[in-house]
């Protein structure tokens, strides 16, 4: 127990001496700001700002000193700490008295000035109402310790909050003003011409700022008329409609039912003044649109039977792009005409447009490189819809073609789509292209047949088939003596419709006729000669015969007893 009482005794001793030091660092600062007081009467101007700088600095530490004092007060110190407060308010209501003066006083030379001066001195101003804000805030403090220290006032915080009443009040009402000047500016500076918008870009500038320190200030007012129980919800709401900032206090009930009732006000009025005329926009919007898709269905099929016409030998890629784009081309005009009537300022959309473009070509390189390719086959035209090419490693009908891909169909019947940049970089063959080919047959006879009667033989061939062109006469010779053969070129010429049929057709016809005609086709052989080493006479002793050479022998035997 004894120890415990120790230990109080020493912490008590501890306490008291904190509260000496403080008391003793309290009466120091009073004397300090006393000098400074009294300095101040001898000087004036820039000497007189850097005194009265000094003496907000010593007031704000002695406020900081009081501050703990209050907090740990006790009988001995409470009437010195109300003294201290009072000053403190007497202080304060000095600032609002000296801050008012210097407020109306740089109001009155912001009036005067012209525009440029006007945005320098608009800093001056925003200084020295921070500080009467701040020094509104000092005076609730002071109101507070004095109800912390048994001394509350009822009538000097009613009159306080009376003043903050018509603060905010005046406040409000100039950032309304003031944010609504500023729209119209802004709305003027997207219609004047170039040389208007230097003059309009400078009040603007000066009305934006008016309305970023109305909402600074509104938000300092707030904050002080909310502990003093003053119904800040209209002007929570006017400050979320002016900066669109969310906040703790614009998620209350109160704060969100005055919004939303505000929109429905502000709605309904704007439906009331100007639905007749945005509902004559409209139906004007509707029917330019109903007007550009049937001149655009009109041009299409004007177009259509003018690029059709066979004395221009379109393809039917350059077709399709002439009537697509003229379609897409009056589209394009019909909703902008239709944008502007409605008032959408299209500068903006054009140029936007354009930045889009940049963009997305640098994300479809691959794409653009496609379409340049697909702009190249419709220039030069290698192909079109219905010919056989090989092209791209791939062979087939082409039945779809686009700007940017190729559509293939095979011989066995799969669709295959290739990207025109594939296509035009590498060989393009169009199988169909010429209305005549010549068909290229090889056949061989043997060496022991007739030359001659073999060419007879297929010149008749050729001659009696019906899709053989007369001219350009077909070519019949001896081509090459191969290994086990004598080979003939047959060559004529056909229709490109009929080549396989001719193809197919002839090699039919060759092989009855070579059979009937007893002319052989003889196949690729190869003779092969094996020659045996002699037996070694003085080898006395005799080796074991293979058994395959034996086989090999006995097989040559047999081949050369029946051959005689």
């Amino acid at each position: 127990m004894r120890h415990f009482i120790w230990i109080l005794l020493f912490f008590s001793s501890l306490s008291f001496a904190s509260e000496a030091q403080d008391l003793s660092h309290l009466e120091k600062i009073n004397a300090e700001i006393a000098r400074l007081k009294t300095e101040s009467n001898s000087f004036s101007g820039s000497e007189l700002a850097i005194i009265r700088v000094q003496q907000v600095e010593k007031n704000n530490e002695l406020r900081s000193v009081l501050s703990k004092l209050i907090q740990e007060h006790d009988k001995t110190t409470t009437d010195l700490l109300i003294s201290e407060v009072n000053n403190q308010i007497g202080y304060a209501e000095r600032s609002f008295a000296y801050l008012d003066k210097e407020l109306k006083t740089k109001q009155a030379q912001l009036d005067k000035a012209d525009i440029e001066n006007k945005l320098a001195l608009q800093n001056t101003l925003k200084e020295t109402r921070d500080y009467y804000y701040l020094s509104l805030s000092d005076q609730l403090e002071n109101y507070q310790w004095l109800a912390d220290l048994g001394e509350s006032n009822e009538a000097q915080i009613a009159a306080f909050k009376l003043l903050i009443d018509q603060k905010i009040k005046f406040l409000s009402a100039s950032l309304s003003f003031d944010a609504s000047r500023e729209q119209r500016l802004s709305d003027q500076l997207q219609h004047s011409s170039e040389s208007e918008k230097s003059s309009l870009t400078l009040d603007h500038l000066f009305f934006e700022r008016k309305v970023y320190n109305s909402t600074s200030g509104l938000e300092k007012l707030i904050s002080i008329a909310d502990q003093l129980d003053i119904n800040t919800t209209d002007y929570k709401r006017q400050l979320f409609s002016t900066t669109g900032n969310l906040t703790e206090d614009i998620l209350k009930f109160p704060v969100i039912a005055a919004i939303l009732s505000n929109w429905i006000s502000s709605g309904s009025n704007w439906l009331l003044k100007h639905a007749p005329d945005q509902l004559l926009k409209f139906l004007v919007f509707v029917l330019i649109l109903f007007a550009t898709r049937l001149i655009a269905r009109l041009t299409s099929r004007v177009v259509l039977k003018a690029v059709v016409q066979p004395h221009l030998r379109m393809s039917k890629l350059m077709q399709d792009f002439f009537v697509s784009m003229s379609s897409k081309l009056i589209y394009f005009i019909g909703i902008l005409i239709a944008f502007s009537k409605i008032g959408l300022d299209l500068a903006p959309v054009l140029t936007g447009f354009g930045v889009a473009g940049i963009i997305i070509g640098f994300a479809l390189q691959d794409t653009l490189s496609n379409f340049a390719s697909g702009m190249m086959l419709l220039i030069y035209r290698p192909f079109d819809v219905g010919d056989l090419v090989e092209a791209g490693s791939v062979s087939g009908k082409v039945s779809h073609m686009s700007l940017v891909n190729t559509t293939i169909k095979t011989f066995d019947n799969q669709i295959i789509i290739l990207p025109n940049s594939m296509i035009w970089g590498d060989v393009i063959k169009n199988v169909t292209h010429e209305r005549v080919r010549r068909v290229d047959m090889v056949f061989g006879i043997g060496y022991e047949d007739s030359i001659e009667h073999a060419e007879k033989i297929l010149a008749e061939i050729v001659d009696a088939h019906p899709a053989a062109l007369k001219k350009p006469e077909p070519n019949i010779r001896v081509h090459t003596l191969g290994a086990s053969s004598v080979d003939f070129i047959v060559r004529p010429w056909v229709k490109t419709d009929d080549y396989w049929d001719v193809y197919w057709d002839i090699t039919r016809e060759v092989k009855l006729r070579f059979d009937k005609e007893g002319i052989s086709i003889p196949f690729a052989q190869q003779d092969v000669h094996v020659h045996f080493a002699k037996k070694d006479k003085k080898d006395k002793k005799p080796k074991k015969p293979n058994p395959i050479t034996e086989k090999i022998g006995n097989v040559i035997d047999s081949v050369r007893s029946k051959d005689s």
